[in-house]
């Protein structure tokens, strides 16, 4: 038998071993919906199946996602590409390079802090080397913006089921930032990865809301629990949550509001969510979705969410066109909170971890 005949049969056995897995999720979560919707039901709230009329499509696997997302990133318009490109490409290392630098790095929304730090590092690198050449100025500048994302900070996601509670996130954001959607392909890359997950549709302000998660439950192969138009948001997220212990889900995510960060009342309202659903289970997530072409307005919603609920995450959406990018600096900077998610696109799978290093190189390319 030659190599070719094996490495069929070796895909072969992979491709039935994955659809095998993906079947039996499917199957024991489609078990679980009859009993969901009897805790549902308790309160008014309603659970929609995971079942679909058309068949779910297998999610894109990580790594696939990945170098798809970094081609997008660096297709981009990148102006902090073009700007620093610019800077490297000067005849001799003066003064005006350094401001030159300065500026680009400001206009990127990094923050002008950071872009002074940012470039008081690069100075004194560049005078313990002795570089005289701005086009030597690259490397140290790729290093200093690695170090300033700050490569050490956990990004991973607090999905993991914990004794007789499944892990519980909480996806937070402003209206038009892409929270729904986002919520939406967390839950399809999660069951992709062979998590049990449930939605829970909190949103109950928004009549569209409900809906479109639906449609997105649908996508992912996941039960959704919704609550009646303006019903109280914090009631669908406890009956989802509850549903969730009764039926050993691994992950639960609650999608709220898409709340204005100026309405104070509306503040209090996801703090009160978050103090009803841990009556059942603990929050093990707080995402706060940004759109990553608001810039420095990205970070006041920060700041104001922050004080709302714990931040352990953000997820940066529409880091493509006319993102500038340097919000990631500014926003870690000041929450200590690290970017987890980027999403580049609209399509099901156009959500991905964040890598440091990857981010930067394509910062970096013109």
């Amino acid at each position: 038998m030659d190599v070719t005949t094996l490495l069929v049969i070796f895909s072969a056995v992979i491709a039935a071993t994955v659809v095998i897995a993906f079947v039996s999720r499917r199957a024991k979560a489609a078990d679980a919906v009859e009993s969901i919707q009897q805790v549902a039901e308790v309160s008014g709230a309603v659970v929609e199946p995971e079942i679909a009329n058309e068949p779910v499509v297998l999610a894109e696997p990580e790594l696939s996602r990945m170098q798809r997302l970094r081609s997008r990133l660096s297709g981009s318009n990148n102006a902090l590409g073009r700007g620093l490109f610019a800077v490297f490409s000067r005849d001799r290392l003066d003064d005006e390079v350094w401001q030159d630098l300065r500026d680009t790095l400001i206009m990127a929304d990094v923050g002008v802090e950071s872009a002074f730090e940012i470039v008081q590092a690069v100075q004194e690198i560049a005078r313990a080397r002795a570089i005289s050449d701005p086009a030597d100025l690259q490397g140290v500048v790729r290093g200093v913006l690695i170090d300033a994302i700050n490569p050490g900070l956990d990004r991973s996601l607090a999905v993991e089921r914990s004794g007789d509670v499944p892990a519980v996130v909480l996806v937070v954001g402003v209206n038009g930032t892409g929270k729904n959607t986002t919520t939406g392909k967390l839950a399809r890359l999660l069951a992709s990865e062979d998590h049990d997950v449930l939605l829970g549709a909190a949103d109950t302000f928004r009549a569209a809301a409900a809906e479109q998660l639906v449609t997105w439950g649908e996508r992912a192969g996941v039960p959704v629990v919704r609550g009646a138009e303006g019903a109280d948001p914090a009631s669908v997220a406890f009956e989802a949550v509850s549903a969730g212990v009764d039926n050993d889900v691994d992950v639960v995510i609650v999608d709220t509001a898409g709340r204005l960060h100026t309405k104070t009342g509306l503040m209090d309202e996801l703090s009160k969510i978050q103090r009803v659903i841990e009556k059942k289970a603990p929050v093990t997530e707080v995402l706060l979705v940004i759109d990553a072409t608001t810039g420095q307005n990205g970070l006041v919603q920060a700041k104001t969410f922050a004080d709302a609920v714990p931040l352990t995450g953000i997820a940066l959406t529409k880091l493509d066109g006319s993102a500038k990018g340097g919000i990631i600096i500014a926003v870690q900077r000041e929450l200590g909170v690290p970017v987890k998610l980027v999403g580049l696109g609209e399509g099901p799978d156009d959500l991905a971890p964040f890598e440091v290093v990857t981010f930067v190189d394509e910062l970096l390319t013109p």
